[in-house]
């Protein structure tokens, strides 16, 4: 049955909201709990430092070394989900790194700290850009900015969520184990269970889901084939192809430069910010906490905003270059506390403003295999961004330079990634550019 044969039986608005209270939510948890197991060692290094003796370069390395083992399974990670299966694979993928993240509590040489990381960033590779792929199973092209926005709130909602509770773990020391071992377990073995979960709960694609009637499944089926076929008829694309297409190496230079900067402020906040505020351990997760507050407006906002006027480049460069602009502000010597905090929480807001229409556009031009392909392959540029950007934060603070100056190293790898991207060709009916 085609869409227009089953229009007169499927409203497609009701199955619009149908499919998302189905999979957003859902996804949304996932990557919740991604982001914080990949995120948390920023709140524990507060105490890990003190009671591991681990200099600012090691945990540079330590943080950093995570995105190379993430590499590792990033592009056959996004073709598995095209071609085999999403819930199998993201169920292999939340078991295996939550093991893993609740091991982090035992470490106690760097070594041993760096093993962890590579092994976490090896268990997690293939998550962020499998989820990319399979909302192109669920969501056609016009929905994709507000449903990858539903994904990007995670990474903000996370870390509000886990700043506070890390803050109120980092002080317990049940069965003799300190606060920061405990937030290591507590945090970590919820994905084996979602794992598990996962399984069952998951569906691969609209032909296999029991919960859409027959006519929902063969309309959803017949609008995500045409707008395929309407793809390959405006010019085939293979994989060698893709890979030889300037935009895809505008958008993984754009994401590279953006996140050199974008993780190490990440994973470097809260130390960041008890340095200015010269406050407890405490004190700084809960203003980390308000930072990433600050961004889930803004996720919200840019979805909904880049879906209403057909723009995705656009919100995507304007959200880099004002990152890059605030981040540089806070530092900007002689201010007082609030006022940097107030700077640092407009970073907060523009920071993730830029992410979910970024991720929309590779998907705009490719085909499936070659757009699975070069999501991997941007993904690998984001994040081997992150092994440079937080070793290189880290060897900066081992050799004693200020907090201003490694701020506006950051910005300016905001403002770069602003300016590469802007290069980038979409056509205007999809992304105004």
């Amino acid at each position: 049955m085609s869409p227009a044969d089953s229009n007169s039986t499927v409203d497609p608005q009701a199955l619009r909201r149908k499919v998302a209270w189905r999979i957003l939510p859902w996804v949304f948890l996932l990557y919740i709990v991604a982001y914080l197991d990949r995120a948390n060692v920023g709140f524990a290094k507060l105490r890990m430092k003190e009671d591991l003796r681990f200099s600012e370069e090691v945990f540079g390395f330590g943080l950093g070394i995570f995105f190379i083992g993430y590499l590792i399974l990033e592009i056959p990670g996004a073709l598995l989900v095209e071609r085999w299966s999403a819930r199998k694979w993201f169920a292999r993928i939340l078991i295996t790194w939550g093991f893993i993240s609740a091991l982090t509590a035992f470490v106690r040489t760097p070594m041993e700290f760096y093993m962890v990381r590579f092994l976490l960033g090896v268990a997690e590779a293939g998550f962020f850009p499998g989820i990319i792929v399979y909302f192109t199973h669920w969501f056609p092209g016009a929905e994709r900015g507000r449903a990858l926005s539903g994904l990007v709130m995670a990474v903000p909602f996370s870390l509000a969520m886990g700043a506070p509770v890390s803050a109120l773990l980092l002080d317990v020391g049940w069965l003799g184990l300190a606060g920061w071992k405990w937030m290591f377990i507590v945090e970590g073995l919820p994905a084996v269970a979602l794992g598990i979960a996962t399984l069952t709960f998951m569906t691969d694609r609209p032909r296999h889901a029991q919960w859409l009637t027959p006519a929902e499944r063969d309309y959803l089926e017949g609008v995500l084939e045409a707008e395929a076929k309407a793809k390959e008829a405006s010019g085939k694309s293979t994989i060698r192809q893709a890979l030889k297409q300037s935009n895809v190496w505008l958008l993984a230079l754009g994401i590279f430069a953006t996140n050199t900067g974008g993780y190490a402020l990440a994973f470097w906040l809260p130390t960041t910010v008890k340095n200015v505020s010269g406050g407890s351990d405490q004190a700084a997760l809960f203003y980390s906490g308000l930072f990433y507050s600050f961004g889930l407006l803004s996720v919200f906002l840019s979805g909904r905003s880049s879906d209403r006027l057909g723009d995705r480049k656009w919100h995507c460069v304007a959200g880099q270059f004002a990152t890059g602009v605030f981040l540089a502000c806070s530092a900007i010597p002689g201010q007082s506390f609030p006022v940097v905090m107030a700077w640092l929480c407009a970073t907060g807001f523009a920071g993730y403003f830029w992410p979910s229409p970024f991720w929309a556009l590779p998907t705009l031009t490719l085909t499936a295999s070659a757009a699975a392909v070069s999501i991997g392959f941007i993904n690998m540029c984001a994040n081997l961004a992150g092994y440079l950007g937080n070793h290189f934060t880290g060897w900066l603070r081992s050799q004693q330079a200020s907090e201003n100056q490694c701020l506006l190293f950051l910005a300016a790898c905001y403002l770069l990634g602003g300016i590469i991207t802007a290069f980038v060709r979409v056509p205007s009916r999809n992304g105004r550019g």
